[in-house]
């Protein structure tokens, strides 16, 4: 039997956290490099992720603390539920 990719994406969303976390990541292992994304992502990584070290490294009082990200993130998520 053959899942379209919206069944199958059903059937993943119905599994436990933990084991679509653990599904995904062997997914996302089991496709190739892509050399447009690797070079976007380097790209990112020089212009945007290491500035932002550097002013976090400069001016500790801008960090927001991991539980303020994650709830901004859920908050977003369940709005586009």
């Amino acid at each position: 039997m053959s899942l379209s990719a919206s069944e199958f994406y059903e059937a993943g969303m119905s599994l436990p956290p933990e084991v679509r976390k653990d599904v995904a990541l062997r997914l996302l292992e089991s496709v190739e490099s892509d050399d447009g994304f690797d070079q976007a992502a380097e790209e990112w990584l020089h212009t945007t992720a290491a500035p932002a070290f550097d002013a976090l490294k400069a001016d500790p009082s801008r960090a927001i603390p991991a539980e303020d990200v994650r709830a901004r993130f859920e908050a977003k998520w369940a709005a586009r539920s």
